[in-house]
């Protein structure tokens, strides 16, 4: 049996395929540096894995740039698409990626359920993890046959009503339109950057131009806790933030926090909200 006590999922891949892990820096302004990407990659490499959006910092990363150069060394691409594909529009087949996973409850949609495109030429490398009904197209005693995508790597009873919720989202966001929902979001953080940033005693991690991020900002108030500004942006307005690592000890020790207070924001909020919010970190920042 194996044991993977204290090991987070890249380091469980690692141990259990014997893989070795290289990881592509960042620079102080929160961009990744491409530059360095041909440097990493040997002829070994078989994989690249690449967040599209920061679930901290915000950046939108040159993902069809880093394909460009995984696919020119034979290295196929995975993109984690969870903060992107919610909030701008995305074309796979212009992006180039062999991989794409995104999940349903950051997209207005139902938790417990997500996606992964695959491309037809990467589909032929990939052997089912899992058994289960539908998954298979023939069986006998000896052996059997996998059944066409996607069906091969859906063993079990689907999630039915997980996947028409998403269904759902995905026809309500498509009815807005992605593009209206990234100028909605490009207004909404531009707002929220320009009255941070003339905070004196406020840090917002990452880039400073609207057009290179997504719908969020990390920000610390010097000298106080990121829960406790959670805590009473909640008390004093009801403004729900998330504080803490948000899943990304080593970005955040990259940058030298201890932890990060984080907004986000979505079609539903206004401009009206944007600045109450602004107006109580303001607040907290003199109070504290």
């Amino acid at each position: 049996m194996e044991h993977h006590s204290n090991l987070v999922p890249w380091q469980i891949i690692r141990d259990r395929f014997k893989v070795n892990l290289k990881f592509l820096d960042v620079t102080d302004e929160g961009y990744l540096n491409v530059e360095n990407l041909p440097s990493l990659i040997s002829k070994r490499t078989r994989l690249l894995t690449l967040t599209h959006v920061s679930n901290v910092l915000g950046t939108i990363n040159p993902i069809e740039e880093l394909i460009k150069i995984a696919h020119e060394h034979d290295v196929l691409v995975l993109v984690d698409a969870a903060q992107s594909v919610p909030h701008i529009p995305i074309d796979v087949k212009k992006v180039g990626c062999d991989f794409l996973v995104f999940s349903g409850h950051k997209m207005l949609g139902p938790t417990g359920i997500g996606v992964l495109y695959v491309d037809k030429n990467a589909s032929e490398i990939l052997q089912p993890p899992f058994g289960g009904g539908e998954m298979i197209s023939r069986v006998d005693l000896t052996k059997a046959e996998w059944n066409d995508m996607p069906w091969r790597f859906e063993p079990g009873t689907p999630n039915v009503a997980g996947a028409l919720g998403l269904a759902a989202a995905v026809d309500y966001l498509k009815n807005i339109g992605m593009d209206n929902v990234r100028k909605h979001e490009i207004q909404l953080t531009e707002l929220a950057l320009r009255r941070l940033g003339d905070l004196e005693r406020v840090k917002i991690y990452g880039p400073r131009k609207t057009e290179d991020r997504g719908g969020l900002i990390a920000f610390n108030i010097e000298g106080v806790n990121s829960h406790d500004v959670a805590l009473l942006l909640d008390e004093l307005e009801n403004i729900a933030v998330r504080s803490g690592l948000h899943c990304a000890e080593p970005l955040h020790r990259r940058f030298k926090a201890q932890s990060s207070v984080r907004a986000s924001f979505y079609v539903y909020n206004t401009v009206e909200e944007v600045k109450v919010f602004c107006d109580t970190v303001e607040k907290i920042s003199k109070l504290l």
